[in-house]
């Protein structure tokens, strides 16, 4: 049964409990309106708590059903049966009440919770709004300032800040059922309060709309849901409750069969899925609390940095004083413009600091249960490090390269247990990017591996586990991008023009914005060692732009110009002069066939990655282009697309 009924007394307790988020699937909402009716009808009953099996409340809707026509009963109705009942309800919420699970929460006469409960309306984040009257209920509760913040803007109160926002009316330690079973034995008789839908809030001044419109606008990004979860609150405290719902139920129906909700959705999925592969989910994974770090350069501080933030101990190993300076230094200065941004308050970056170890030499490495490599992307170089790492380190501490391109195996010859190394590539910024690609040897131990993704959830990254080839998944078809724009560009297509279809497609930079602030020189360097290898490497426009000294913003100049202190770019007629000689005749192209020509560029090296057996499913490639690329998330990645058009 998803819905178990026992009785108290005079009070019956309804739990919910379908694993493994208590999800209001069809079968839940049957239920809960079939209890609504007989609870109402029998004479012992007095009042009724609901609560959730388990760990949690509920954590929303049944997202499985959002691909299927809606089927009643509508979460809508049961909400409104809940509050309408005879009896009070009483939603009794440990852990999360999420999206219908709040929705569900507010439909009930009174709520009790435990301090660390948590409380959230995320539609948003699946490109819909509430869709069972939490834009208009939960205004009435907590008042529009608070509830634009929730169901807009992601905030997300624990159980403490609800109780002063007045979403809930008592907290209740655990054990939690007990406890609401008296809170219901107290109002039980008492006159009761209108229900959520029933109270009065005032409109607030016209500027707390307008501040909100602009400022959720601009966080939006172009996302179409939280504006339209903002204008559906706003018409129901403007034109009444009725108008409100009427308008929220539309708005999600409508979005819930955009294009852009399902690219969110597929993403949602495969998130889900990418932090516990079917192979490693009864395997544990290793013990990891200190770590150490080869390199304090950008990329070593960053994985430092990310690591601190998930309360591990570090070791930053450099090979002199003033490279310990410098790096110590980056560090302090990520955590000063965190601080500065109210991210992290002093405390926490003191705290931070004392975890933090520096040591010349490898040394300290012996204390690591895992050591990371980020050093030069040179094969001999990483080699050297790992030679010195199989002499200090235990016997069981793991190995892991932060290797861009080159082979892990090449990397791992010839090292002294070969089954605990593995590659762990961060993406730069490492505190920021969230994708992890992970990249085993064929000697790599599962439990290493494990251990891998195990890491990925402690630092908040989204793991994809990613075959050996060169340049791994994203890197590879990050090449055919680009290979592709200079290809459009070399057949007469402007610069600015490919840019800015791109960005209209919902990239933060277009392919030639992002080469100039990444700098040019490194893709023409990995394009030179390839030549120097004997590869056929044709000479491509940036190539000529590198070799004129132009490598990109740092230089001053790339494909754009830039001024002293201005990152915006420039249309450059210099860039044009130099690469003229590998350039056709000027065409005009519409933004969508350029976006089009693109996304088919990248959709296919993705087939031909799925091919090889590099990535294992069409959405690890998604996942890795949109958290380590800036794929934009609302169209959910290439393959996605492609399918989208009928390509997959």
């Amino acid at each position: 049964m998803t819905v178990n009924v026992e009785i108290d007394g005079e009070i019956a307790i309804v739990t919910i409990e379908n694993p493994p988020v208590n999800a209001l699937s069809g079968t839940v909402r049957q239920r809960l309106l079939a209890l609504a009716d007989a609870l109402d009808g029998d004479p012992n009953v007095r009042a009724v708590v609901l609560t959730g099996a388990g760990k949690l409340f509920v954590a929303g809707a049944d997202i499985a059903e959002f691909d299927r026509p809606p089927e009643p009963p509508f979460l809508p109705d049961v909400v409104a049966r809940i509050e309408a009942a005879a009896k009070p309800w009483i939603a009794a919420i440990r852990g999360a009440a999420l999206g219908g699970g709040l929705e569900l929460a507010l439909g009930c006469r009174f709520r009790v919770a435990t301090a660390s409960a948590r409380f959230a309306l995320p539609e948003i984040n699946l490109g819909i709004i509430p869709g069972a009257g939490g834009t208009q209920r939960l205004p009435r509760v907590v008042g529009v300032t608070e509830a634009i913040r929730i169901v807009a803007e992601n905030h997300s109160p624990d159980g403490r800040e609800a109780l002063r926002l007045g979403l809930v009316d008592t907290l209740v330690d655990e054990p939690l059922v007990p406890g609401a079973v008296a809170f219901a034995r107290a109002v039980v008789g008492q006159a009761l309060s209108p229900t959520s839908i029933e109270r009065v809030v005032p409109a607030p001044a016209a500027n707390v709309w307008t501040e909100a419109e602009a400022r959720i606008t601009a966080s939006a990004r172009g996302a179409a849901a939280p504006p339209q979860a903002l204008q559906a609150l706003k018409h129901g405290i403007e034109h009444g409750v009725e108008a409100g719902l009427a308008l929220e139920r539309s708005t999600f129906l409508a979005l819930r069969a955009t294009e852009e909700a399902a690219a969110l959705r597929h993403l949602f999925f495969a998130e889900r899925a990418a932090l516990r592969p079917a192979e490693l989910r009864a395997l544990s994974p290793r013990p990891i609390e200190t770590v150490g770090v080869v390199g304090g350069g950008t990329m070593g501080s960053g994985i430092a940095a990310a690591l601190l933030n998930a309360g591990l101990s570090i070791v930053l190993i450099e090979q002199d004083e003033a490279s310990v300076l410098r790096a110590r230094s980056t560090l302090a200065g990520l955590f000063e413009s965190s601080r500065r941004r109210g991210l992290m308050s002093d405390e926490v970056a003191s705290e931070w600091m004392a975890r933090l170890e520096t040591s010349i030499g490898y040394g300290a490495a012996e204390r690591c249960d895992l050591v990371i490599e980020a050093v030069f992307e040179d094969l001999a170089v990483k080699r050297s490090v790992f030679a010195e790492l199989g002499r200090v380190c235990r016997p069981d501490a793991i190995h892991a390269t932060n290797t861009s391109y080159i082979d892990p195996r090449l990397i791992a010859d010839g090292l002294p247990g070969p089954e605990r190394f593995l590659g762990l590539h961060f993406f730069s910024p490492a505190q920021v990017m969230k994708l992890l690609e992970i990249v085993p040897t064929p000697d790599t131990a599962l439990d290493v591996l494990a251990t891998g993704y195990d890491l990925a959830r402690r630092l908040g990254k989204v793991p994809v586990r990613s075959g050996i080839c060169d340049g791994f998944i994203g890197n590879r078809i990050l090449r055919s991008y680009r290979t592709e724009a200079e290809a459009l560009v070399c057949g007469g297509v402007d610069i600015a023009a490919v840019d800015a279809a791109m960005r209209a497609f919902g990239f933060a930079m277009g392919p030639f914005e992002m080469q100039d602030m990444a700098g040019l020189d490194i893709a023409y360097l990995y394009r030179e060692a390839a030549r120097a290898r004997g590869m056929p490497v044709p000479d491509m426009p940036g190539d000529l732009l590198v070799r004129a000294g132009r490598k990109g913003q740092k230089t001053g100049g790339g494909w754009y110009d830039y001024a002293a202190d201005d990152r915006r770019p420039k249309t450059s007629m210099d860039a044009q002069r130099i690469i003229a000689p590998l350039v056709g005749a000027k065409k005009e192209m519409a933004g969508e066939a350029i976006v089009s020509r693109l996304m088919a560029t990248m959709a296919e090296e993705g087939h031909a990655i799925l091919a090889e057996g590099i990535a294992l499913g069409a959405a690890d490639i998604d996942l890795v282009e949109v958290h380590g690329y800036g794929f934009p998330r609302k169209r959910g990645g290439p393959m996605f697309q492609a399918g989208r058009l009928g390509k997959t």
